[in-house]
């Protein structure tokens, strides 16, 4: 039994006592005692009504109800007490101080005291009631309105979610990134766990404070420490929403600009190195040459630290309105002081990717994209499905190819043509679902997928040898999918090809995906030879749409590095150098501000210079033949001393000796303003180092070495 019940049965026992009137404040008048005194209940509940509320005696008059039973008379007693009970000592000093009034005034009319005091208890009893029944159904709407809520969960912003599938739903927007995904820690913690990822790393992130936190990378405590490197970054405009921002170069980076340039067209990279360690240690495209040496040298770790602190550098710089989340800010690949950027964050996806952490490139990709959506200066668009289905993303795929197909024709790109249809596929075999949406999903895919084969027959055989899989024989022998079908497509839609069967094959290799590959492929043939108009369309738009392929799609094949994809580049790109830091440069770029001429001049005497000395590099044997001899351990030496200084838990190995370091050039600077003249001494020296060059190169002769007639036989080598 509670507490409350005991005080309960307690105070009614008490109340049963007789009690005297000068407890009640009450004195006998001359007719007696009044009518209810006859059970201490009657008496005590009356007169604790009439001293706790005064109150109550005014619309009493106006009561018509006849007075209440003794039964409800208790309850009500017993529900003020209740009430009452906080305040009972404060209850108790009132009505000490007031019990000469209230006997004044009870004493006077002894006989209307019981009906006065019962009848507003009534009164209050059914108003009590009627609010206890208004606030039921109240609380009986709230409900209601809280089941629906659960229901259909949304917030206030609008942002439903899909707890089956794990993502946003659509009223997010579509390039909607998240901090916490731009981390690859939070992946590798979700794969292995959070102690065999950080391990010792904790103690050592407490120690470096002079290092501010960003969410591109995380800082390392042997980087050196930043400082202003004179670049900012500007907020250009504003637009539907849609604000436009631009990196800027100020004089003293300008100067250093110049001064990197000059170095990469000297072919020496000890000038890069000295760069970086003399003048500014965060200069981004330096950072990002060497990144490209190391990677060259399969020394990956060094490549990708050298990727993050040019990532750490450009952060640092941002504007205070800028956004990586947003989706809303824009920057213009046409302005070179923006690229460096945009090549930063590629490199540092495609280290992601390879590191094995495809959900955390897909968020980066979602960001490159995000910043010029409607140029896609890297065409972004050629991998960001492969990178969907690496991280199991299906949902975002597919809506992706709803949303953009009607205005950006994502179906003529064979990469979503085969990608969504397999998403589909994947998404028809999470049981999860339902069976309306699993039989939607095979629906979709199977129709998909036939279009994509009959769209682009040429990807077929490709994709069957590189995942091992040898075709049946009526697959082979038909024209529509065979040799004919690869010879006869264009270059520019080889290169689209090669460029996906290279990096998605292995997502086909599930023998449940070869098997339904294998459905649709027979079923394709059926429609190929019943003559289907869709088939005679599908050939006329290949012949007509892939005539040649934009810029920014060579621009992406050359980072992308893919050998096959390379190989059907057409001359007019790889017969032009292709610059590292800057690749395919826009043609309509927008330039704000230019190099000197006595820089240019500069740069092309340092390169004839370095090829002069590079041809004396060759010595002649005595047997004729001619041998290169390697010159730069200065510089081999020098750069790995610089990498193992930025990065002390890097042990780089002895690396191969590069040809277009042989020799060691002395730095050309100007520090000064030349004079006038100056300018037209130096063209006139380049003219001269260009006649010699030339004149050294004709005289050359070489000769065949001398072949032995017994080469088997015994002889001693000299």
């Amino acid at each position: 039994m509670s507490r409350r019940a005991l005080r309960r049965l307690r105070g009614e026992q008490r109340g049963q006592e007789l009690l005297g009137l000068g407890h009640l404040g009450l004195e006998p008048g001359p007719e007696g005692p009044p009518p209810s005194a006859a059970t201490g209940r009657g008496r005590r509940g009356p007169a604790r009504t009439g001293v706790s509320n005064r109150f109550e005696l005014i619309p009493a008059e106006e009561s018509e109800d006849e007075p209440p039973s003794s039964e409800e008379r208790a309850d009500a007693w017993l529900r003020e007490r209740d009430a009452t009970e906080g305040n009972s000592e404060v209850a108790v000093a009132e009505e000490t101080e007031g019990d000469g009034h209230r006997d004044g005034e009870e004493a006077e009319q002894p006989d209307q005291m019981p009906s006065l005091s019962n009848k507003p208890r009534k009164k209050k009893k059914k108003r009590k009631t009627r609010k206890t029944s208004a606030e039921e159904t109240l609380e009986d709407n709230d409900l209601e309105d809280i089941d629906g809520l659960l229901e259909k969960p949304e917030d206030t912003n609008g942002l439903s979610q899909n707890s089956q599938s794990g993502v946003i739903s659509d009223s997010r927007p579509l390039l909607y990134v998240e901090h916490r995904n731009l981390n690859p820690e939070n992946e590798l913690k979700r794969y292995f766990g959070a102690r065999a990822v950080l391990g010792d790393q904790r103690p050592r992130q407490r120690q470096h404070q002079h290092i501010r936190s960003t969410w591109l990378t995380t800082p390392k405590n042997t980087w050196p420490r930043y400082s202003r490197t004179g670049m900012s970054m500007e907020l250009l405009e504003t637009r539907r929403g849609v604000q436009y921002f631009a990196f800027k170069h100020h004089h003293k980076y300008q100067q250093l600009q110049f001064k990197f340039l000059e170095a990469v067209e000297s072919m020496n990279l000890n000038n890069i190195v000295m760069l970086l360690e003399a003048l500014d240690p965060y200069h981004v495209d330096s950072l990002l040459q060497l990144s490209d040496v190391c990677r060259m040298r399969e020394d990956h770790e060094m490549a990708r630290d050298f990727i993050e602190q040019a990532l750490y550098s450009m952060e640092c710089t941002f504007h205070p309105v800028f956004s990586l989340t947003s989706g809303t800010c824009r920057l213009d690949y046409r302005r070179p002081e923006n690229r460096s950027f945009f090549l930063a964050l590629f490199k540092h996806l495609m280290f992601l990717e390879k590191r094995g952490c495809p959900r955390t490139a897909l968020e980066f990709c979602k960001l490159i994209l995000s910043l010029d959506p409607d140029n896609d200066p890297l065409c972004m668009l050629l991998m960001i499905d492969f990178l969907s289905l690496r991280a199991r993303e299906y949902t975002f795929l597919t809506r992706m190819f709803q949303e953009w197909e009607s205005h950006r024709n994502l179906s003529q790109l064979p990469n979503f043509a085969f990608s969504v249809p397999l998403a589909y596929f994947f998404l028809s075999q999470q049981e999860e679902r339902s069976e309306l949406e699993l039989s939607q999903a095979q629906e979709r895919a199977a129709q998909l997928i036939q279009l994509a084969l009959i769209m682009f027959p040429s990807v077929l055989m490709p994709l069957l040898d590189h995942c091992g899989v040898q075709p049946d024989s009526r697959v082979t022998s038909h024209s529509f999918f065979g040799l004919n079908a690869q010879i006869s497509q264009l270059p520019a839609l080889t290169q689209l090809t090669s460029l996906y069967v290279e990096r998605t094959h292995s997502l086909w290799k599930d023998p449940a995906v070869m098997a339904w590959l294998e459905t649709h492929v027979h079923e394709v043939l059926r429609k190929v030879d019943a003559q289907d108009p869709l088939v005679q369309e599908a050939e006329h738009k290949r012949k007509t749409r892939y005539q040649s392929a934009p810029r920014n799609i060579y621009r992406h094949i050359v980072l992308s590095e893919v050998k096959e994809a390379m190989a059907a580049l057409p001359l007019e790109v790889t017969s032009q150098p292709v610059m590292g830091h800057d690749p395919l440069p826009p043609l309509d770029s927008i330039i704000s501000y230019t190099r000197p001429e006595r820089y240019v001049l500069s740069a092309a005497a340092g390169r004839l210079e370095h090829t002069l000395l590079s041809v004396h590099c060759f010595s002649r044997k005595g047997s004729g033949s001619w041998r290169v001899q390697r010159g730069n351990v200065r510089l081999q030496s020098r750069l790995l001393l610089f990498g193992e200084r930025r990065c002390p838990s890097l042990r780089c190995r002895q690396l191969p000796a590069h040809p277009s370091t042989a020799v060691l050039q002395e730095d050309i600077r100007h520090d000064g303003e030349e004079e006038a003249g100056a300018g037209q001494d130096l063209n006139q020296g380049v003219n001269r180092l260009m006649a010699a060059m030339r004149d050294m190169l004709v005289n050359i002769q070489f000769q065949e070495p001398p072949r032995d007639d017994n080469p088997e036989g015994d002889g001693d080598w000299d």
